[in-house]
């Protein structure tokens, strides 16, 4: 077998990071001639991102106890589970241009130092609204603190071998996070209160922001200050965030309902203007030219499609369990283990398949990998044993999405200028952001339907409806494979 430094010195049309001279350390060893500090500070940005995903999800099964224990009504506890995502979104690019005019490691301490207060504020609230505001300023914690991480892994690690090597890990964490909030959310489930759920992102937030000084470097601010695209900056983030709002509130309310149209309606409306500034703009929040490049358009999707697709597995899986196979919260978490055993395995081989077929092949391979693992799982019903088509289909799907992450994050990062790497990464993480809200209201919505189709007289109508809904996701992960081999192939002849 060949030696990680051959294989990274194969020469490949698509392999984006350049080959390491002969002699030079292997860019897939620990740490490869850098101070020994480096891996550490990986390690810091890394949990911190994994936290900050993890906390989108940590609430998902544990959701009836806090409307008890506080006395929401259903539209309150909406609220609360879409105050994190609606500010993360929203305030993505804003925090991205931030990390770019004031420095990466500044951003990253105040946003995570944000996050953090936030998650104690909200694990203590005493009242709904207290809860309410703390979803909201966590959101904008991880807004800022994400990017900044992103362009500190790219200033840690300057060497474009090892920097796409740890790009591919990167990726996946959006997966891990995900998975460990559910699994996370089952545990708190069998203690005696919801507040648990806050204590893993207070305890990684403390730790990282206090030892970020001594560990990160200092991520200078690449252009001069005062340069910060204000109209722009403002159409943006009360675009997003009016968008997501009215996806989340869309399949609960109805798509024609004034509370989900109205949101919808004014979003759309705010990010044509966004694009109309930007424009003419002479410093733009985000420069258009940035999704010019084919590639970077396919990754951006790819991230989309993949966030979408594990959103609603978790989500639609996670009813599945408890209305349809009678699963407790903990139980129905559980069930989700094997995936994340099967996510860590993948991410564990990830970067040293980018490395040798390229980001492109073990992106599209990951979008085949993620339609075959959904169309298992189309085939559910009420009787369905756990052990055979349920868990053949979680597989599939963790090996391809975890591939699918790792791939398009590193075709997404690549050849971004020094003072663009900041909002590179709200812009991947903004498509990362933007396939739950999206893409889960879309299927939930197909779900929903479906179920009524059949006269929702049981079970077996609620498992038709989760099925067809995967059967969808199915098709549109095949499509985009498609679509993107042959826009690849037409590009090279």
């Amino acid at each position: 077998m060949q030696s990680d430094a051959a294989v990274a010195a194969a020469p490949r049309e698509d392999l984006l990071p350049d080959a390491p001279e002969p002699g030079s350390p292997d860019p897939g060893s620990p740490d490869p001639g850098g101070p020994p500090r480096r891996s550490l500070a990986f390690a810091v940005l890394a949990s911190v991102q994994f936290t900050l995903i993890l906390a989108m999800s940590v609430l998902n099964v544990v959701l009836p106890e806090v409307q008890r224990d506080l006395g929401l009504d259903s539209a309150q506890l909406a609220m609360i589970n879409a105050a994190y995502g609606v500010s993360f979104s929203g305030l993505l690019l804003l925090g991205g241009r931030l990390s770019d005019l004031y420095g990466a490691r500044r951003a990253f301490v105040t946003g995570t130092a944000v996050f953090g207060v936030a998650s104690a504020a909200a694990g203590l609230a005493p009242e709904v609204w207290t809860l309410l505001v703390a979803r909201f300023a966590q959101g904008a914690g991880a807004a800022l603190a994400v990017p900044a991480a992103v362009a500190l892994v790219g200033i840690t690690y300057p060497e474009p071998a090892r920097q796409a090597r740890l790009m591919a890990l990167w990726g996946g964490l959006a997966a891990f996070g995900g998975t460990a909030g559910m699994l996370l959310s089952g545990v708190v489930a069998a203690t005696d209160s919801w507040r648990w759920a806050f204590v893993v992102p207070v305890l990684v937030a403390a730790v990282a922001a206090g030892s970020a000084g001594r560990l990160l470097p200092a991520g200078e601010p690449t252009e001069r200050r005062g340069q910060l695209d204000v109209p722009g900056t403002v159409l943006v983030t009360a675009g997003i965030s009016l968008l997501s709002y009215g996806l989340v509130e869309a399949p609960e309310r109805g798509w024609t309902s004034p509370g989900a149209l109205g949101p919808l309606g004014c979003g759309i409306v705010l990010l044509a203007l966004f694009v109309r500034v930007e424009m003419r703009a002479a410093r733009p929040i985000l420069p258009l030219s940035f999704l010019a490049s084919p590639r970077r358009g396919v990754a951006l999707a790819a991230v989309f499609l993949g966030s979408a697709g594990i959103t609603a597995i978790f989500f639609m899986l996670s009813l599945y369990f408890q209305q349809v196979r009678g699963y407790s919260g903990s139980e129905a978490a559980a069930a989700f283990l094997p995936f994340g055993l099967a996510l860590v395995a993948t991410g564990s081989v990830v970067g040293r398949l980018v490395q040798r077929f390229g980001p492109r092949t073990v992106m599209l391979t990951g979008l085949g990998l993620s339609a075959v693992g959904l169309a298992l799982l189309s085939g559910i019903g009420p009787d369905t044993a756990y052990a055979g088509l349920i868990l053949a289909g979680l597989l599939f799907f963790a090996a391809g999405v975890a591939m699918v992450f790792a791939g398009s994050t590193v075709s997404a990062m690549a050849d971004v200028a020094p003072g663009q790497a900041g909002m590179a990464g709200a812009v991947t993480n903004t498509a990362l952001e933007a396939g739950p809200a999206l893409g889960l209201s879309v299927l939930v919505t197909l779900a929903a339907a479906r179920t009524r189709s059949l006269g929702e007289s049981g079970a077996a109508d609620l498992a038709s409806g989760y099925g067809f809904a995967f059967a969808l996701a199915a098709g549109a992960f095949a499509l985009t494979a498609l679509l993107a081999t042959l826009l690849f192939r037409s590009r090279r002849a």
